[in-house]
């Protein structure tokens, strides 16, 4: 493991400024640390602090186990920084032994009619919604986009879009519902369902289908011919 101890008073890498400019996977154990650490003490800086604790521990998987104790043993560490570093690392365990409970799977318009059949149908406004798949298509996230009539220039695909890509989505389908319970799609539905579909079809992400929910009825606008 390689730790770059600094001579005490000299701090020329600013761990935050390079993690803040170049992202966490470009600083090195020892600088991640000094970022958890955030200060040294009078004697040390806090790379020299980081440097300490790996050296103590020498790998990974010993720091992953480190006792309160054993930490407060190193130079420049106290209580508050041990409990600090103890949280981080029983944060990193939980999120490495975390795992999906089991995702809804749209098969059909069906599928997605009933998954959104109880949210929308009592609504007084329509609301539009999104459902962003994986490609096993797995339901992976759920948003609510838009509130009021539906129309091309409030169904902005820019907004829809961003938040598929930054769910790494394979496709996505649409949902909103009509208050007045009859989901026989408008002039408007139409057009909104093909200029999405034709923006999804220029990123890669597709559109498999725009579902209409009125109350314990639904259209599909794939199954309408729409798309």
């Amino acid at each position: 493991m390689n730790v770059t101890v600094m001579p005490a008073g000299k701090e020329p890498f600013r761990p935050r400024e390079k993690m803040e400019h170049k992202g966490a996977e470009a600083l090195t154990e020892q600088e991640l640390l000094a970022v958890l650490l955030r200060t040294g003490t009078k004697q040390a800086p806090v790379l020299e602090v980081a440097a300490r604790v790996m050296e103590r521990f020498d790998v990974l998987p010993l720091l992953k186990e480190a006792t309160r104790e054993e930490l407060m043993e190193i130079p420049g560490i106290g209580k508050a920084k041990a409990l600090e570093l103890q949280a981080a690392l029983e944060l990193g365990k939980r999120i490495f032994r975390y795992s999906y409970p089991d995702r809804y799977v749209v098969r059909s318009p069906e599928d997605a009619a009933e998954y959104m059949m109880e949210d929308l149908r009592f609504l007084q406004q329509e609301h539009f919604v999104v459902l962003c798949l994986n490609t096993k298509n797995q339901i992976i996230h759920k948003q609510t986009l838009f509130i009021g009539s539906l129309n091309s220039s409030i169904v902005h695909p820019r907004e829809l879009f961003k938040e598929a890509l930054r769910r790494s989505a394979a496709s996505i389908i649409c949902l909103h519902n009509h208050p007045s319970g009859d989901p026989a799609p408008s002039s408007e539905d139409i057009q909104v369902t093909k200029r999405v579909a034709e923006c999804g079809r220029l990123l890669g992400i597709e559109l498999l289908d725009h579902v209409i929910v009125g109350d314990h009825r639904f259209e599909s606008m794939k199954e309408q011919g729409f798309m």
